[in-house]
């Protein structure tokens, strides 16, 4: 299949390289042409702009990081007007049902072009292994189509239709606002224990032997706890931005927020003190910090001192 890729970030450039892998007839585009060295050197084609990455495609992915630039790829980029009649373009990227409707208004609906909204979870990590859970809005059969396609970059089991178009952005949506949230009353909750004087690692165990267990507290926030990783494969700006479009939707849909932008406002926090490039899961050391320790689990595997590996 003729596929076209616009955006080959930290998640895009491996999901462009699972499409070769799978056999697809790939052509690409990025602002930095240095990010399509790997694509090029396994097949893909590079074009010079978006709409001639969109001018041949039987399906279009744009992987692009907010609704302005969007925007701008698919309107005053020139795709939208470059698509063939009957392409199908799949935005995988974290946007909302509302600015879909913008560009589709604008152009989209008039040259008979198909969408699927496609966003995508699994970090970088899910990305690279080819085992993303996709989320897709819009007709059964053009998600039907496009099915092999998501099933190169995504774990099929976790590649869900979830309604009509703008389903998939609005689940996308949701699962970044409830983890988010989960960040910050976890970061809390931890705090406020170790400080009151429980060990950490007491107080994990009993929270997640409790009604209070999650799958934050079981497996994400790990990679702090053990590796002191607050995993820079997402950016804080990034992390501040699907918060902001969560809050968006929910003015749009007439739904309060006030929890959400509580936790918006701790994210920013967050950007500010250590750097729109610091990893998501940054808003831990501002509990850190109050706690007066770095949240760290003891090393399974250390020895204790003094005494034998040979030991019994």
């Amino acid at each position: 299949m003729r596929i076209g890729f616009i955006g080959l970030g930290n998640m895009g450039r491996h999901m462009a390289r699972h499409l070769i892998d799978a056999g697809h007839v790939l052509t690409v585009h990025d602002t930095r042409p240095e990010a399509a060295i790997e694509h090029l050197s396994l097949g893909a084609r590079w074009a010079e702009t978006p709409a001639a990455c969109a001018s041949d495609a039987e399906i279009l992915i744009t992987m692009l990081p907010n609704p302005r630039i969007i925007e701008d790829v698919l309107l005053r980029g020139g795709v939208a007007g470059a698509l063939p009649e009957g392409a199908l373009w799949i935005d995988m990227s974290t946007s909302t049902p509302a600015a879909a409707e913008r560009i589709a208004a604008a152009v989209l609906d008039r040259h008979a072009v198909r969408r699927l909204d496609a966003p995508v979870s699994g970090m970088a990590r899910g990305a690279e292994a080819g085992m993303l859970q996709i989320f897709v809005g819009g007709t059964a059969d053009d998600f039907q189509m496009a099915l092999p396609v998501f099933e190169a970059m995504g774990d099929p089991d976790k590649v869900l239709h979830v309604g009509p178009l703008g389903a998939g952005y609005t689940v996308k949506l949701m699962i970044n606002m409830l983890w988010f949230s989960h960040l910050v009353a976890t970061s809390e909750v931890l705090a406020m224990g170790v400080k009151a004087g429980v060990g950490l690692g007491v107080l994990r165990d009993s929270l997640l032997a409790s009604p209070a267990a999650s799958n934050f507290l079981q497996n994400d926030i790990l990679c702090v706890l053990t590796e002191g990783d607050y995993d820079d494969s997402f950016a804080m700006m990034l992390a501040c931005k699907d918060l902001g479009l969560a809050i968006d939707l929910g003015r749009d849909v007439g739904v309060s927020t006030e929890l959400s932008a509580l936790v918006e406002q701790i994210f920013r926090r967050s950007k500010a003190q250590h750097g729109d490039l610091a990893g998501e899961m940054s808003p831990v050391r501002l509990y850190e910090a109050l706690a007066g320790q770095e949240f760290r689990l003891p090393d399974p595997t250390a020895t204790p001192e003094g005494t034998a590996l040979n030991a019994v």
